[in-house]
């Protein structure tokens, strides 16, 4: 047993006692300073807080979709090929990263983006694609693919040996890979699991569990059980290869049906309750820190036009995100808000901060970079 690890046990043992403990992982230990080589979590003055590994605060202002497919349209590929030399690391340390940090966002969301409505998102970067970046950034782990979204894919068994070693090999193939990467904050699992809901696009396989079967006693301790199997395999096959970094979990969508059954099963095996919402994400990530205690994050949220046709884009609304960024503040549990941007707009997506040329839209950027900085300001105050 190393010195860290003699360490984290006697820490786990007075968090056993004092009921402090943030996950099964023994990290995030409430109202405990100290540096760590990754991200952590801590209540410091009332409120929680991401810790650096330097040991500082930090409040996650995060960009998501940012795809390098979107540079190589036949309109504008020639930037692709001359200015980057058909290089994503290039393009990543010379555009986006450049552009993330002037903009005022510390964190890489998630990366993957839309590539034909309904269809699979683009593919996450691999390691040395983050290290060309130079942000913090989240990842996404494919550990099932039930997202509101999706249309394609049947569900799992949770309980067959089939899921057992799919969520070993996902977590070997890419936790051991990036476990020893000060800059990655933490892991997501899916995005908007249809648990108990479903869209029209998806509603031919059905949620991953009956509602209708909420209504008596026995249909609810069957959902626990099926959602504690879920959480604590993806748990266990993830602490296997990275004993790291913060877990994420799911994103719920917050104006979707949520059980709560699948909630209290989630909460031993994650740090951070995470949530979509484009409706109502001041109050509603308010309402789940009341209820659970636990950090929340919006990891996915914006206000666009949504039912845009071919050919038609439009802004992101600068000005909705630095009210709900100032707000979100506020929250004691908030740890972050990541936007639905995209960095730059596709044929699919129709909206983001750039357009197919590289131009910025200033407009709404404005906004969103004063937002930004008055945030980080504060962060660098509580220090």
């Amino acid at each position: 047993m190393n010195r860290r690890q003699w360490i984290l046990g006697t820490v786990a043992t007075i968090g056993g006692v004092l009921g402090i403990l943030t996950r099964p992982s023994l990290k995030g230990v409430a109202d405990f300073r100290s540096k760590s080589r990754f991200f952590t979590l801590e209540r410091r003055k009332g409120r929680w807080w991401l810790i650096t590994p330097e040991g500082d605060p930090f409040f996650s202002i995060g960009l998501n979709h940012v795809d390098p497919a979107s540079l190589r349209y036949p309109e504008n590929v020639h930037i692709w090929r001359e200015k980057y030399e058909g290089s994503t690391t290039k393009w990543l340390r010379e555009s986006v990263g450049v552009n993330l940090r002037s903009w005022g966002f510390n964190t890489l969301g998630w990366e993957q983006e839309v590539t034909v409505r309904q269809w699979a998102h683009s593919r996450s970067f691999t390691y040395e694609e983050y290290q060309a970046l130079g942000l913090p950034y989240c990842h996404m782990l494919p550990f099932t693919e039930f997202h509101q979204w999706e249309k394609h894919t049947r569900h799992f068994d949770f309980f067959d040996s089939e899921w057992v070693d799919w969520c070993d090999y996902v977590a070997r193939s890419r936790c051991a890979e990036l476990s020893e990467d000060p800059k990655l904050i933490g892991y997501f699992y899916s995005d908007c699991p249809t648990w108990i809901h479903t869209r029209p696009q998806n509603r031919w396989r059905g949620p991953v569990f009956d509602p209708e079967k909420l209504n008596t006693e026995s249909g609810r301790t069957d959902l626990t059980k099926l959602a504690t199997q879920y959480y604590k395999t993806i748990h266990d096959a993830i602490r296997r290869y990275d004993p790291n970094h913060l877990i994420f979990g799911d994103r719920y969508e917050a104006n979707a049906p949520i059980a709560w059954e699948v909630i209290e099963a989630a909460l031993p095996y994650v740090d951070v309750l995470s949530f979509q919402d484009f409706r109502d994400p001041v109050n509603h990530l308010a309402e789940w820190h009341e209820k659970t205690g636990k950090p929340v994050l919006l990891a996915d949220a914006a206000r666009i036009k949504w039912q845009t046709q071919p050919g038609e884009f439009t802004p992101n609304d600068g000005s909705w995100y630095a009210e709900t960024l100032t707000e979100l503040s506020k929250n004691p549990g908030c740890i972050g808000f990541h936007l639905c941007g995209a960095y730059q707009r596709n044929k699919a997506r129709r909206y983001g901060l750039l357009d197919e040329m590289e131009n910025p839209d200033t407009e709404n950027l404005d906004p969103m970079i004063a937002a930004n900085r008055a945030i980080q300001k504060w962060v660098e105050e509580q220090r």
